[in-house]
């Protein structure tokens, strides 16, 4: 029987993700050779006391919930959209510590960047060196570090869509930010499942079995990729941000699941200021219904509300010296659009 919801939303750990239903035929990938989901090990900054927090606090709501479990259900992105400071970024450090996904690839979007950057790095110019050393001493035997897949590393993209025997997690971070054709060139990469690099596939021409021992993302890993074809198995769950900046096209936002975050209400607010610094007290409470009505007349950030507080409890000053400290603590974060009084 199926096991819905896979994301409980609840910061227990568990193999729920092991109980998935198999994915709907159109979305079916096999790729191989299968690979072993990896461990935080893996990654130095996986157990980062930054990252670690934010997903053990990660406060979801309902509709978060559903449109999470509607993704893995579906192997399709999820695209979150909403006000700074809602969460989006957070929500796949929770996701993939309760679901125990392993160390969550991050690629952060900039105008600059495009499809390549997020599959991989090829460095031509220390494969040249490399080739140059080998010129200077024709008699010595071949270097095995020359070989090309020693100049490569797959990006975080291109790492996600190896074929894992568990989905990794990829946050593709504001990518409201992007050029207006990156979200258009994903289309395929995510539709397919798949990728080629033209370098590996080339030299596979040479070599017994096709096969390359390749980086991967922020990690000294080496992977098997069979004649320079990338294929997932286990769709990975992307997460993909942004601040509502822009417009995608609808090619785009038909293939992805879209949760649309609000700024949370003060019982909400509660909740995460319970779980990041403890029950709310009296100051706490006051901040949190200023905050509310603040937030009316300009783009405010939770986080902005948990400095406040947390600096109203560790300070010592006044009252008043506590409020003026908050109100320059919770500055608009847009244009103003009201009086800034507190």
């Amino acid at each position: 029987m199926a096991l819905w919801p896979v994301y409980t939303g609840t910061a227990q750990p568990h193999d729920g993700i092991a109980e998935l239903p198999p994915p709907p035929p159109w979305r079916a990938f096999d790729g191989h050779p299968v690979l072993d989901p990896p461990d935080d090990a893996d990654d130095a900054s996986a157990g980062s006391p930054d990252r670690t927090h934010r997903a053990a606090t990660y406060q979801a709501t309902e509709q978060t919930v559903q449109l999470v479990n509607a993704a893995l259900y579906l192997r399709r992105p999820l695209l979150v959209t909403g006000p700074p400071g809602t969460g989006k970024s957070s929500l796949v450090y929770a996701v993939a510590r309760e679901l125990r996904l392993g160390p969550v690839l991050r690629w952060n979007i900039t105008s600059r960047s495009t499809l390549h950057d997020g599959l991989y790095q090829y460095d031509p110019l220390s494969r040249l060196y490399a080739a140059r050393r080998a010129a200077t001493a024709p008699g010595d035997p071949a270097d095995p570090a020359d070989g090309i897949e020693n100049h490569l590393r797959l990006g975080p993209l291109g790492t996600a869509l190896l074929p894992y025997a568990r989905p990794r997690a990829l946050l593709i971070d504001e990518i409201d930010k992007s050029d207006l054709d990156l979200p258009n060139d994903l289309l395929n990469v995510l539709e397919e499942g798949q990728y080629e690099i033209p370098e590996l596939v080339r030299a596979a021409r040479d070599t017994p079995d096709g096969r390359a021992q390749v980086m991967i993302d922020g990690s000294d890993r080496r992977v098997p990729v069979a004649r320079g074809r990338v294929r997932c198995r286990a769709f990975p769950f992307v997460v993909l941000t942004s601040n509502g900046e822009r417009e995608f096209p609808p090619a785009f936002l038909r293939r992805c699941v879209t949760l649309r975050l609000r700024q949370p209400d003060d019982r909400h607010l509660a909740d995460i200021v319970r779980a990041h610094l403890g029950e709310p007290d009296a100051y706490a409470e006051h901040l949190i219904g200023r905050f509310l009505s603040r937030a009316g007349s300009g783009e405010l950030a939770t986080d902005q509300l948990l400095n406040a507080i947390y600096l109203a409890r560790a300070s010592g000053l006044s009252a008043d010296s506590l409020d003026e400290l908050a109100e320059r603590l919770m500055p608009y974060l847009g244009q103003s659009r009201g009086s800034h009084a507190f």
